[in-house]
C-alpha cells in the first residue's frame, strides 16, 4: 500500500477562514423560528489534521457588542450562547475559530437574525371568501382578499405575518412579497399551522397603501380516500389569517390585521383550484390594481369571519417550496388520435407556464401524465386525479397581445402535456416546464463509469425532488400524494445525503408526534393523517418514529432533535409493547409487510414472500434497540437499561421462531434473511455467515433479479456485502432484466418507480390500481452506492468522524462521491490503473476518518486534509471454463458469456420460450443445464450445444498454452 497526503503544491497556503455560519434551520430567510437558534459554520483549511480548539462568537444588538469564548472542536448546532432573541429584534452574529496549529481566522461575515415570531398575541381574526352571488359555494372555492391601510411618516420596518387553512400567496400594491409557492404548506392542521414571516418594508410608502391575498383551498379543503370513497376531511372552505407589523423611528408601532373590515371576491379570474383536479384560470375576468390602493369595485364584499378551531401558528423550519429549475420542450409529437403532446425528457413535478396570444375567450387545456400508453396519454394511474388546467384568454393585453400564465396553487407529476385548442400553430418554446419542490441545499453526488448506473441515481434524485414537497409523499401524480410513514423510513439515508433535508425532515416529525399524541402511541400510515385507516400499529410504517430520528442524527448530528422526538420514540415502542405477545414477538395482526415485493399479484401488493409477521417482529427489535441507542445518547440510563433489556428478549425470541439451527429463516426469503443481519438480529458469526451465504444463493437461485419489496430493497446490498457477497450485490445492481433497478432506466425512467414493472415488458402499463412512476422507496439504493461503491459515509454522528470505505465493483473503472457535511465538502473517488486501485479522499477540517482500504489492509485513521492511497485490485476471478449442456445452472448463472448464449439461442427458434427461460429458471448448483431442458425442442438443444461450444472454443483460443 502506497500512501500520501495532499496539500495542493500550485496554490499558496491560505489562512483558515470560516465560509459558512448558518442558524437552525433554513438559510433562506434572516427570520429564525426560535428564541435561541443554534449556530453552526464551516471552516475552510488546507491544514491537514487540522481542528478547533477554540471559538469565539459576538453578537452586535442595539449597538451594544457581546462576545463569548468557547473552547473545544463543536461548531455544529452549537447552543445558542447569548440572551433570547425577542420577536422581531435584528441582532449580528460573527464567529472566529483557532485552530490546533495555533492560528486564530478572521471574524466571519456578519449572519443577520432576526425573531421571526410572533411578539404577542395574534390580532389577526381567520377571513374566508363569500358565496358566490345565488348559488352554494363549491369546495374549496379559490378568490381574492383586499384591505387599504395608511402608512405614517418616518416608518422603518413592517413584517408580514400570515398563514391559512389552504393555500395562499400575498401581494402589496400590486407586487407578490416573496417568490414561494403554496404556502403554508401541509401541516397536521388540528394541531399545528406554519406562518410564513415576510420583511416587506421595501413594498410600502407613507400614505394610502393596499394588500391583496389570493386563497385557494389546496390540502385543507381536498377529498382523501381510496376507490371513490374519497370526502373532505378538514374543511370545506379556505380562510386566512394575515397580520402585517409596523414599527417607526419614533418607537410606535400599528398592527394591520385581517377581518371583517376586509374585502373578499370569488369573482376574479381564479374560477377553480385543487392539488388533484388542477386550476381553471379565466384571463377575462382580471381586475387591474386590485391589490393596489384606489381601487374599488362593488361586487367585492365583506369578507366572512370563518369558525373552526386555530392552533397558534409557529415559524415555518422546513425551507418553503419554489419554482427551482425550468425545462424545456424536449420533442412535440401529434398522437393517433391527432392530438398535441409535449415531452420534455424527464418526470418532474411542477407545472407549465404558456405564453400565448389569441383572441378572447379561447379556453387552452394542458392534461398532465407521466406516460404514454399507445401513444397516447396515459391517464388510468392517476385514477381520480384529473390533473387538468385550463386558461381562458382575455385576448388583446401584454406586449403584441402576449398573454402569460402559469397555475398559482396546484402541481402536477409528469413528463407529458397534452396541449388542446391552442391558438394557431403551437411554437414550443411558448411553454415551459416549472419544476417546484422544498427549496433545500443539495448536498450529494455520485458518478462512475456505468451511465445506467448514473441514470439511476438520478432518478433518486429526481423522484426525492418530485416527493418532497410540503411534505415527503409517495408519489406527486394520482389522487393520493400523501405522507406515507413508511416510504419516508426506508428512504432517509439517502434523503440525508443527497439534500440538506434536517428542517424539511424536522418540521414533518412534529406532525408525526401531533397525529401519534392523538392515538396513544399508535403512529399513522400517513402524516398527517387524513385517511382513517390502519389505526392499529403497522411494522415498517409506524417505525418511521424511531427510525428516522435516529437517521437524523446519524447524519447530521442533532441531538436536539433526537431529545425532542425522544418522547415519540419511546411511545412508540410502548405502543408495540401492547401488541407483542407472549413469545415476545410482534405476531397475527394485519401487516403490509414487504409491500410490493415483485412476486406480489398486480392487486395484492403485500403478498410477499417474507411473511408479515417476521416483519413486525424484526421491527419490534429494530425500534426497541433504537429507543435503547437514543436513551444512552441522551443520558437516560434507567430506559437504555429498560429497552435494551426488551430489545435482547426480542432478538433471542426471533432467533427461536423464525432461524433454524442451520441459519436458514422460515421464510426462506431474501427480506428476511436481510433484515436479520442488517437490524443485528443476528450476531453469532457463524450464524450470519450461513444467513448470507444463503441470502447469496437465493439470489442466484433467482437469476439475479431482485426479489424484495419496500422491506428488503433497502437492506439487501448491505445484507450480501457484510457476509462477504459484493460480487452477488454488484449482479444484483447492474441486473437488466425485469424486475430489477436497472429495469426502468432501461426502458427510459427518468425517476424511481413504484413498481419494479410499473412498465411491462411488452410496453403496457401495469394494470394494478397502483401504479405511479415517482416513487423514491426503491431508490434507497443509492445509499448504498454512496456508501459501498464509492465509499463514504459517517462514522459518527453527523460525519464528525468519516468512513472512507470504497468497495470498487468489477464492472466499474471508476467511481466517485461528494457530500457537503455539516463540517464541509467531502469527497471519495477510486479508479483503476491497470492491476491497481487509485482512491482519493477529502477529510473535511474539524473531521476525520477511518480508511478501509479495498485490498483488505488494516484499517487506519487520517485527519483532515486530502489523500491518496495506491494498492492493488483484487485478484480476477478464474476465467471462465468450458460451458455445455452438462454445466450446472448455477454455474450457468454465474457464467453472463454462457447465460446469454443460451437464451439467445432459444430466442431464435422462440421468443416467447426464450423470456420464459430467463424468467422462470431456477438455477440450481446440483441440476445441470440439459436437465432443466426436457422439454425443449431437440433442434434447440442443437442450437444451445453449438452456441456454448463456440463459446468454449473460442475460450480456449484464448487461454495461453503453458510453456
Amino acid at each position: 500500500m502506497t500512501s500520501t497526503s495532499l496539500t495542493p503544491q500550485s496554490v499558496t497556503r491560505q489562512q483558515a477562514a470560516v465560509s459558512r455560519l448558518t442558524a437552525e434551520y433554513r438559510t433562506d430567510t434572516p427570520f429564525v423560528a426560535e428564541p435561541r437558534p443554534r449556530l453552526s459554520w464551516v471552516t475552510d483549511t488546507d491544514s491537514t489534521g487540522w481542528q478547533q480548539s477554540q471559538a469565539e462568537l459576538r453578537i452586535t444588538r442595539g449597538g451594544a457588542v457581546e462576545s463569548v469564548v468557547q473552547d473545544g472542536p463543536e461548531s455544529v448546532l452549537v447552543a445558542w450562547p447569548f440572551g433570547s432573541i425577542a420577536g422581531g429584534e435584528r441582532v449580528e452574529v460573527e464567529v472566529r475559530v483557532t485552530g490546533n496549529d495555533g492560528g486564530t481566522t478572521d471574524w466571519s461575515e456578519p449572519l443577520a437574525l432576526v425573531g421571526g415570531f410572533v411578539a404577542g398575541s395574534w390580532r389577526a381574526e381567520a377571513i374566508g371568501l363569500p358565496a358566490p352571488a345565488g348559488e352554494e359555494p363549491r369546495l374549496g372555492q379559490p378568490g381574492q382578499l383586499r384591505h387599504e391601510f395608511t402608512v405614517g411618516e418616518g416608518l422603518v420596518k413592517a413584517t408580514l405575518f400570515a398563514t391559512a387553512h389552504g393555500v395562499y400567496q400575498a401581494e402589496i400594491n400590486g407586487t407578490e412579497v416573496d417568490d414561494q409557492v403554496l404556502k403554508p404548506g401541509w401541516t397536521a392542521y388540528a394541531d399545528r399551522l406554519n406562518h410564513e414571516t415576510t420583511d416587506v418594508t421595501a413594498l410600502l410608502t407613507p400614505g394610502p397603501n393596499a394588500i391583496g391575498i389570493w386563497l385557494a383551498g389546496g390540502w385543507f379543503t381536498e377529498k382523501y380516500g381510496f376507490h371513490g370513497f374519497a370526502k373532505p376531511f378538514y374543511g370545506e372552505q379556505p380562510a386566512v389569517k394575515v397580520e402585517l407589523r409596523l414599527e417607526y423611528a419614533d418607537g410606535t408601532q400599528e398592527t394591520v390585521a385581517s377581518g371583517p373590515a376586509w374585502r373578499a371576491t370569488t369573482g376574479g379570474p381564479l374560477v377553480s383550484s385543487g392539488i388533484y383536479a388542477g386550476e381553471a384560470y379565466d384571463a377575462r375576468r382580471a381586475e387591474a390594481g386590485w391589490s393596489a390602493h384606489g381601487f374599488d369595485d362593488a361586487r367585492w364584499l365583506p369578507a366572512p369571519l370563518t369558525e373552526g378551531d386555530w392552533p397558534e401558528a409557529t415559524p415555518a423550519t422546513a425551507p418553503p417550496v419554489r419554482r427551482i429549475q425550468e425545462l424545456p420542450v424536449k420533442e412535440v409529437l401529434t398522437t393517433p388520435s391527432g392530438a398535441t403532446v409535449l415531452d420534455f425528457g424527464q418526470n418532474l413535478v411542477g407545472h407549465l407556464r404558456i405564453r400565448v396570444t389569441g383572441e378572447a375567450g379561447r379556453t387552452i387545456t394542458l392534461r398532465h401524465a407521466e406516460v404514454l400508453e399507445d401513444g397516447e396519454l396515459s391517464l388510468r394511474p392517476l385514477r381520480q386525479a384529473a390533473a387538468t388546467d385550463t386558461y381562458t384568454l382575455a385576448g388583446g393585453i401584454g406586449e403584441a397581445g402576449e398573454e402569460e400564465w402559469e397555475p398559482r396553487f396546484t402541481f402536477h407529476g409528469f413528463r407529458y402535456a397534452q396541449v388542446d385548442n391552442w391558438p394557431g400553430e403551437l411554437d414550443p418554446a411558448a411553454i415551459t416546464a416549472v419544476v417546484i419542490h422544498n427549496d433545500m441545499r443539495r448536498t450529494g453526488w455520485f458518478d462512475c463509469s456505468d451511465p445506467l448506473l448514473n441514470r439511476l441515481h438520478e432518478n433518486a434524485l429526481w423522484g426525492m425532488r418530485g416527493n418532497f414537497l410540503a411534505l415527503p409523499t409517495d408519489c406527486p401524480q394520482r389522487d393520493e400524494r400523501l405522507g406515507w410513514t413508511g416510504d419516508i423510513q426506508v428512504f432517509s439515508p439517502t434523503a440525508g445525503y443527497l439534500y440538506d433535508s434536517l428542517g424539511f425532515l424536522d418540521s414533518w416529525l412534529r406532525d408525526l408526534a401531533l397525529e401519534q399524541g392523538r392515538r396513544d402511541g399508535v403512529v399513522p400510515i400517513v402524516v398527517p393523517s387524513v385517511l382513517g385507516m390502519l389505526e392499529s400499529p403497522v411494522a415498517a410504517w409506524g417505525d418511521a418514529a424511531t427510525v428516522v430520528p435516529w437517521v437524523l442524527f446519524e447524519r447530521f448530528g442533532d441531538t436536539g432533535l433526537l431529545r425532542r422526538q425522544y418522547t415519540s420514540m419511546r411511545d412508540w415502542a410502548d405502543a408495540l409493547l401492547k401488541v407483542r405477545d407472549s413469545s415476545g414477538l410482534w405476531q397475527g395482526q394485519m401487516q403490509l409487510g414487504d409491500w410490493l415485493d415483485p412476486a406480489a399479484p398486480p392487486d395484492k401488493p403485500g403478498a410477499a414472500r417474507t411473511h408479515g409477521d417476521i416483519v413486525a417482529s424484526a421491527y419490534l427489535f429494530r425500534s426497541l434497540d433504537l429507543v435503547a441507542q437514543a436513551a444512552a445518547v441522551l443520558g437516560n440510563d434507567a430506559d437504555h437499561g429498560t429497552y435494551a433489556t426488551l430489545a435482547e428478549e426480542t432478538r433471542q425470541a426471533f432467533l427461536a421462531e423464525y432461524v433454524t439451527p442451520a441459519g436458514r429463516m422460515v421464510s426462506d426469503a431474501q427480506t428476511a434473511y436481510s433484515l436479520a443481519l442488517m437490524f443485528g438480529i443476528s450476531t453469532e458469526p457463524a450464524q450470519r455467515q450461513a444467513l448470507g451465504d444463503r441470502l447469496a444463493e437465493l439470489a442466484r437461485l433467482g437469476g439475479y433479479r431482485i426479489a424484495t419489496g419496500f422491506v428488503g430493497t433497502p437492506l439487501i446490498a448491505d445484507a450480501l456485502t457484510a457476509t462477504g457477497h459484493l460480487d452477488a450485490a454488484e449482479r444484483l445492481l447492474t441486473q437488466t432484466e425485469c424486475p430489477s433497478w436497472l429495469y426502468p432506466v432501461t426502458q427510459g425512467a427518468t425517476t424511481i418507480w413504484e413498481r419494479w414493472d410499473s412498465i411491462l415488458e411488452d410496453g403496457s402499463v401495469n394494470p394494478g390500481e397502483m401504479t405511479s412512476f415517482n416513487h423514491y422507496a426503491l431508490g434507497a439504493i443509492a445509499d448504498w452506492m454512496h456508501r459501498t461503491v464509492a465509499g463514504l459515509a459517517p462514522a459518527a454522528p453527523g460525519y464528525r468522524k468519516l468512513s472512507v470505505a470504497p468497495r470498487p465493483l468489477n464492472s466499474l473503472t471508476h467511481a466517485s462521491t461528494s457530500h457537503e457535511t455539516p463540517y464541509g465538502l467531502a469527497r471519495v473517488a477510486w479508479k483503476r490503473v491497470g492491476d491497481r486501485i487509485l482512491v482519493d479522499a477529502t477529510v473535511p477540517p474539524g473531521t476525520a476518518a477511518v480508511v478501509s482500504l479495498p485490498d483488505g489492509s488494516a484499517e487506519f485513521e487520517v485527519g483532515s486534509g486530502r489523500h491518496s492511497w495506491d494498492v492493488p485490485a483484487a485478484a480476477p476471478a478464474p476465467a471462465a471454463g468450458a460451458a455445455s449442456l452438462h454445466t450446472p445452472l448455477a454455474a450457468i448463472m454465474d457464467d453472463p458469456q454462457a447465460y446469454a448464449a443460451v437464451w439467445q439461442a432459444i430466442d431464435v427458434h422462440d421468443p416467447a420460450a426464450a423470456a420464459a427461460f430467463r424468467r422462470d429458471t431456477v438455477w440450481y448448483r446440483q441440476t445441470t443445464l440439459e436437465q432443466s431442458l426436457i422439454f425443449t425442442q431437440p433442434a434447440v438443444k442443437q442450437d444451445i450445444a453449438a452456441a456454448l461450444a463456440a463459446l468454449s472454443g473460442n475460450r480456449a483460443a484464448k487461454t495461453p498454452k503453458n510453456s
